[in-house]
């Protein structure tokens, strides 16, 4: 008697490393987050899309609520190491690597409509998960820490690297926003030109104290 294919992807999955085994259903969530927004994810929808059943989820995770908090935590750490990647490649110059850090968000895998219709899904609990929205407010404290840093380099005064950094946040998500709605609207090279211009005219008016 033949086995479903179904049954033999479970137990490959069951057999795998825990390690990996976990990673596969915060994959598997962060697609249905992606597909089906917040509302439509459940463990059921998530382990369908492991191919998995629903008690192997819940052998892993305490609950939905873990699984999707799990899974805001490893898109979270995509996105900084794509942005660790970029400062590496800048080398050390310091406005090289602010324009690095910034211009990551305009090219893949951080401008991308699949992590922004997942980041959408996320946006969406903040307000009734306390959970998602302490990680939400850790995630965009560590990016403002980052540009302040990479500001003060450049020479913006400490008095004034608290609110050109937030301005900086700012910019980046409407350019980065309106990029993965709408790529046809601009070129990830026009949003990098438009940062650098913004760039240069807040650096330039932020080197002296209030």
């Amino acid at each position: 008697m033949s086995i479903p294919a179904s049954t033999r992807a479970e137990r490959a999955f069951t057999r795998a490393e825990p390690d990996a085994r976990r990673q596969s259903l915060i994959e598997a969530c962060a697609q249905v987050l992606a597909h089906n927004g917040a509302a439509g994810t459940s463990v059921r929808a998530i382990a369908l899309e492991a191919g998995v059943s629903p008690g192997l989820v819940g052998h892993y995770f305490a609950g939905i609520d873990a699984l999707v908090a799990a899974t805001y935590g490893q898109v979270e750490a995509q996105v900084s190491a794509a942005l660790d990647s970029a400062l590496a490649q800048a080398g050390t110059d310091p406005r090289a690597r602010l324009d690095a850090y910034v211009t990551a968000s305009f090219a893949p895998p951080i401008a991308s409509g699949e992590l922004l219709a997942t980041w959408i899904a996320f946006w969406s609990l903040v307000r009734s998960r306390p959970d998602i929205a302490r990680q939400h407010d850790e995630q965009y404290a560590r990016f403002r820490a980052r540009l302040e840093a990479l500001l003060a380099a450049c020479g913006v005064a400490p008095a004034r690297l608290r609110h050109t950094a937030i301005a900086v946040t700012a910019l980046v998500d409407g350019l980065w926003l309106e990029l993965s709605l709408s790529p046809g609207a601009f070129s990830a090279a026009e949003a990098c030109a438009i940062a650098r211009a913004q760039l240069d005219a807040l650096i330039s008016t932020s080197r002296s104290a209030y």
